[in-house]
């Protein structure tokens, strides 16, 4: 990813939200061409410095063969139309925000039963923590355990993070606030509580 540097994380602590917010990453691997898919990947601590992501994918996907070496792991935040219609001045240009955060590191195949078994239901636990009431698996682990065989399971240490938080961020506050208000008029409600958000944060 090509960072700029006025479009830049207000903090660390950004890019974890953003990462626990929106696990459903999408997992990039080496290959001609490279492969990709789009599975859940949960990060068990408190911060990306040194980390260790956990995830998993389907046997049946051939991907799981080329997860080795470097792999780049993309966490799409929430995003939307910007239209010039919400500047108030003229000339202007339509742009897009969005916010995204990718990781890259050495990917390791998770070859035992019990820790593959680990990782799915520490990635359901991560999952149900935000709903009210948790669901409770304890009477479907016997079925987890049955369907563990068609799962491969991976871990990644972090090495690299990069980031963009792009939030228009270059205009002027007024102009800042009807972008935010546009954005939840046309159905883009989380991108403009995100840019709310890091308004905050700006000089």
């Amino acid at each position: 990813m090509h960072e700029f540097a006025k479009y830049a994380a207000p903090s660390a602590a950004h890019e974890v939200e953003l990462v626990r917010r929106n696990p459903f990453a999408l997992v990039v691997s080496g290959g001609n061409p490279p492969m990709a898919t789009h599975t859940p990947v949960i990060l068990p601590g408190d911060s990306l410095d040194d980390a260790t992501l956990l995830g998993h994918i389907a046997k049946t996907n051939p991907q799981w063969k080329s997860l080795s070496g470097e792999v780049l792991v993309v966490f799409s935040g929430p995003h939307g139309y910007v239209s010039p219609t919400a500047y108030g001045y003229t000339p202007s240009v339509p742009t897009w925000n969005y916010a995204a955060v990718h990781v890259t590191g050495p990917v390791e195949l998770i070859d035992d039963r019990e820790e593959t078994l680990a990782v799915v239901e520490h990635t359901v636990r991560t999952a149900e923590s935000g709903r009210d009431p948790e669901w409770d698996m304890t009477s479907s682990r016997a079925r987890f355990a049955e369907l563990i065989g068609g799962v491969v399971a991976f871990r990644i240490q972090v090495r690299t993070v990069r980031s963009n938080f792009k939030l228009s961020q270059d205009m002027p506050a007024e102009v800042r606030a009807r972008v935010r208000a546009d954005l939840r008029a046309h159905h883009y409600g989380a991108v403009a509580a995100l840019m709310a958000r890091v308004d905050t944060e700006l000089p």
